[in-house]
């Protein structure tokens, strides 16, 4: 009898960007990841911009990664619970993916207990003080009558409107995201003072967990309350395991010989 008994999370795969072979180059690459932890996976956490594009017209969605979308179908269909977090990019889910794999959906921050701790887990953008651009504009694109009149549009230019704005992000040159993210400790560093502000309000959290960043941290903010940055997989190819025995952050290689590159 298949024992499921650990939980996982990864974020950023962005797939659909740069262009269609390098994705599909790594929407295989995370497909035989997930082939290989499906038997003992009891929950799966997409914390955001698993699509550097995704919008649900009424009868269409995006057309791609049917690799994927069917491995995560698979995985649920055998009792995998599939956990997806709305990111920068892939902000306009409805319930196709509901309906389709009996994924839930979240556009908020989430607090579980898991395995005796309680975790606090978010894509993290728009937390934490600054950004107020970014915020503004995310409104913008949140907005119902905004969702609504770009449905208006057919998606062929749709979606090749949104990529477009896709391509403006500071950290879209995939072929060069080394050094373009930088991780600032204390009051410089948005995710930081935002966990101390949650943690003032809701002092027994013990483990955060964020993506978004194309960071990876694993440190002991406080005693006993750790941060946790999941990297991506453009260049880590990183995950988060959660078990009985505790937390694991690793990296699944595309290459030879890849080691766990954590960020000081």
């Amino acid at each position: 009898m298949i024992r499921r008994n650990k939980i996982y999370f990864a974020s950023d795969l962005h797939l659909g960007a740069p262009d269609h072979e390098k994705s599909l180059e790594r929407e295989k690459h995370f497909v035989q990841w997930l082939t290989t932890i499906e038997d003992e996976t009891a929950e799966l956490y997409l914390l955001g911009d698993i699509f550097d594009f995704w919008f649900e017209y009424r009868h269409a969605v995006p057309k791609g990664f049917v690799r994927m979308l069917g491995k995560l179908a698979e995985m649920s269909d055998k009792g995998v619970v599939i956990h997806i977090f709305t990111g920068n990019h892939d902000l306009w889910y409805r319930d196709y993916l509901a309906k389709e794999i009996g994924a839930f959906i979240y556009d908020k921050p989430v607090i579980r207990e898991i395995y005796g701790r309680k975790f606090y887990f978010a894509h993290g953008d728009g937390l934490g003080p600054g950004d107020t651009g970014y915020k503004w504009m995310k409104k913008v694109f949140t907005n119902r009558l905004n969702q609504w009149l770009f449905a208006r549009l057919h998606p062929d230019y749709g979606i090749r409107l949104a990529h477009f704005f896709s391509s403006l992000s500071q950290n879209h040159n995939y072929d060069n995201l080394s050094g373009q993210e930088v991780f600032h400790h204390g009051n410089k560093e948005y995710l930081y003072v935002h966990v101390r502000n949650v943690l003032k309000r809701i002092p027994d959290i013990q483990v955060f967990v964020f993506g978004h960043r194309h960071i990876l941290i694993h440190e002991e903010i406080e005693p006993q309350k750790e941060l946790i940055l999941l990297g991506d997989w453009i260049q880590y190819f990183s995950f988060l395991e959660v078990s009985e025995k505790g937390l694991r952050l690793d990296v699944f290689p595309i290459g030879e010989n890849q080691k766990l590159p954590l960020h000081d």
